[in-house]
């Protein structure tokens, strides 16, 4: 045989062994014209062919895409089975697939039907062995995954998932009643070796659509290291195009009254709509589930009443150190459910929160031509405004400072003055709280005083020296809130400056 040959056979074995089932076509024609025997140069065409099984249907109703009634699906996390939930209403949509004996439960129905879908019309990559008898270097002796459809006609079709391939990319595949080992892809059949866990939705309680959102009324947090509930509200008065605010639609009512920062309480209001939870600890729990969660007696409970009437209950165990993720964890449970989850404390905020983390640091955020009478006295001076638009039938949607009157202690005032000066009022900020803190005897350094005319409502602020750097906030005779003291000494300097038409200090 002539070395060329040689060689040409050679890259064939090669090319064979490289398609790993599939085969190549060579085609050896001798050069044109050369009439020379051993002199002959040959060209040589190397047609990469289709795999051999390439595009095999391997599962179906002898040879129909039919729809599949139920499967049941065995691995060694257990048994699965599968059945249809609704037919399909109209032709061309698909049939919903849940899991039998979780109906109750949140199931995710997009992934249970991928053991329908995948399955069914399964196309091989290529055939790996015909007639095997030697199924245990395939994973199929023992196999990952024994899965079994019954078609509506009655039909019944089981197959096997073996052992991925050395590439990881493919796996290898055969259907009950034939001895032809195929590979398929790994990603098609990956779902058949999950459990019952990996098909029940993390979704702790499904987030409503805009158009069908509720309103939340109230939200209350009890947990074991507070001695208060926090409590939040919806406030009515929110609703409202003036009702200054910090555009919050819930405020703080416990510990203490307080507006809250709408960037830093909108996750603790509303967050248990759409709490998803890192894993499922325990399907269909009992009583004893529940003790050995710490939900019996929980750490930490959130509720949420809505005014769909709809009251929702969220149970959490006392933080632990999830060993699998790292992370600082929670065991959960929605009161009344049969699931036990577990989720990160960073999304279950409730877990840490304290008020002074979700409000507005910010005590007087009420819109400056809503105020009808203000005073402010400290430091022996004293200022009584009163603020009255100009034509009282037609005050503009967005007033200016021109669109008032304003007079102090009786005579005509500045209203542009008049509003710089309320808007140094409205930089007032707290520091911390000041729970259950006695109100001081004597006199307050300083006060203001304003009526609201579209809340209706007259609140009084006392700041009383409290300490060498602090000042302590009373609103309406109650103690709320500490400040620095630095600002109660720019206020009454500002006090001062009020009549005498110099700036405003703005910085403390």
């Amino acid at each position: 045989m002539k070395k060329q040959a040689k060689g040409i056979i050679a890259l064939s074995a090669v090319l064979v062994a490289m398609l790993g089932g599939g085969y190549a076509y060579m085609k050896l024609t001798p050069e044109d014209g050369n009439g020379s025997g051993d002199n002959n140069s040959t060209t040589m065409e190397l047609l990469a062919t289709q795999a051999v099984g390439q595009g095999t249907v391997l599962v179906s109703d002898d040879g129909d895409a039919a729809t599949v009634k139920s499967a049941v699906v065995k691995n060694s996390k257990g048994t699965i089975n599968v059945i249809m939930q609704e037919a399909p209403k109209e032709e061309g949509e698909d049939p919903v697939y849940t899991l039998e004996g979780y109906e109750d439960m949140n199931v995710d129905n997009s992934m249970v039907s991928t053991l329908i879908n995948n399955g069914n019309g399964i196309e091989a990559q290529s055939l790996i062995a015909e007639g095997c008898d030697d199924l245990g270097k395939y994973g199929l002796e023992n196999p990952a995954a024994e899965v079994e459809f019954t078609y509506e006609s009655g039909k019944k079709v089981k197959f096997y998932v073996g052992d991925e391939t050395p590439s990881g990319s493919t796996s290898y595949f055969m259907v009950d009643g034939q001895n032809d080992v195929y590979v398929v892809n790994s990603s098609t059949v990956h779902n058949y070796g999950l459990g019952v866990n990996d098909f029940i939705s993390k979704v702790i309680l499904a987030k409503p659509a805009d158009d069908a959102y509720p309103i939340i009324n109230s939200l209350r947090i009890n947990r074991g290291d507070m001695d208060k509930d926090i409590l939040i509200e919806y406030d009515k008065k929110s609703e409202g195009e003036n009702s200054g605010g910090t555009s919050a639609s819930h405020k703080l009512v416990s510990p203490v009254e307080s507006y809250l920062a709408v960037e830093k309480s909108t996750d603790i209001t509303t967050g248990m709509f759409g709490l998803t939870a890192a894993d499922i600890h325990t399907l269909g729990c009992k009583d004893e589930d529940i003790a050995e969660a710490g939900l019996d007696e929980p750490f930490c409970t959130v509720t949420m009443e809505c005014d769909d009437g709809n009251t929702y209950k969220l149970l959490l165990s006392e933080p632990f150190d999830d060993e699998e993720s790292g992370a600082k964890c929670s065991y959960a449970m929605l009161e009344g459910g049969k699931i036990i989850y577990t989720v990160s404390a960073e999304s279950a905020k409730w877990l840490t929160v304290q008020p002074i983390d979700i409000v507005t640091r910010l005590l007087i955020t009420n819109y400056v031509w809503n105020i009808t009478e203000l005073s402010a006295s400290g430091g022996g001076e004293k200022a009584d405004f009163v603020i009255e638009p100009k034509d009282k039938d037609n005050v503009p949607d967005s007033p200016k400072s021109e669109d008032f009157i304003v007079t102090n202690n009786g005579k005509e005032f500045d209203s542009e003055r008049y509003r710089l000066f309320y808007s140094f009022l409205a930089g007032t900020n707290a520091e911390e709280f000041a729970i259950d803190v006695p109100v001081p005897d004597g006199e307050p350094m300083a006060t203001i005083k304003y009526t609201d005319k579209y809340n209706n409502t007259t609140t009084t602020y006392d700041f009383y020296d409290e300490s060498l750097m602090r000042a302590l906030i009373v609103i309406n005779g109650d103690s709320r809130y500490y400040c620095t003291k630095s600002y109660v000494k720019t206020l009454i300097e500002n006090i001062k400056r009020i009549g005498t038409g110099e700036d405003y200090i703005k910085n403390w």
